[in-house]
């Protein structure tokens, strides 16, 4: 379980990668965090029975390849731009915590993506400088603001941050119909049930920041 709750950890840690506006950071945790997220396979899915001890009937299917150039896509991004049956599981930072949904991860070299949401205030309720300030400390390549509220000082706030993109993304639902490309904002209690979901519509999973 300590294993597996390391590598979830740095796994989670490579989703805040750098921004270029804002101060290098030499923080070990996030360089291991980029030399974890190496480790998490793109191409077959996870051989043995790791599958089924999470309950899936099958392996993961395999994420396609990335695109050798990312898509020009819009600033505020809720859902990438592919043909491909592919989509991005996202997580509010700090559910490295769960030590199921830890070993689960760590089982099936499940790509995903966290996001740092602060406290959870509302960044419209912040002075462009507040939001700036706010947003600068996070230190993100993507950004996705708490409860999805955002005006034009985030954005302008984001982009002197060297922040990539905005994301948005749908909460998971259980049962709905996938769409190429979804972002789902999703939660560490159900994620074997939509992990079965997404296998019985014939999509695969890949980590967001390789196609943003």
């Amino acid at each position: 379980m300590r294993r597996a709750h390391r590598l979830l950890a740095g796994v989670l840690a490579a989703g805040a990668l750098l921004a270029s506006g804002c101060a290098q950071s030499v923080d070990p945790i996030e360089r291991l965090g980029r030399k974890a997220a190496q480790q998490v396979p793109s191409g077959p899915g996870v051989p043995g029975s790791a599958h089924k001890r999470w309950g899936l009937p099958a392996p993961l299917v395999a994420a396609p390849k990335p695109p050798a150039r990312r898509p020009k896509m819009p600033y505020v991004v809720d859902r990438v731009p592919t043909r491909e049956k592919v989509v991005f599981l996202t997580f509010d930072h700090g559910a490295e915590r769960d030590p199921e949904f830890a070993r689960m991860v760590g089982d099936l070299k499940l790509p995903i993506s966290t996001f740092r949401t602060g406290d959870g205030t509302d960044l419209r309720t912040l002075s462009y400088e507040g939001q700036r300030d706010e947003i600068c400390r996070r230190r993100e390549r993507l950004l996705r603001p708490p409860r999805g509220a955002y005006n034009a000082d985030t954005l302008r706030a984001a982009a002197h941050c060297g922040v990539r993109a905005v994301v948005l993304g749908r909460a998971y639902v259980e049962g709905e119909r996938l769409l190429p490309g979804a972002i789902v904002l999703a939660h560490t209690g159900t994620t074997g049930r939509m992990l079965r979901h997404i296998q019985a519509q014939g999509y695969a999973v890949a980590r967001l920041e390789d196609y943003v």
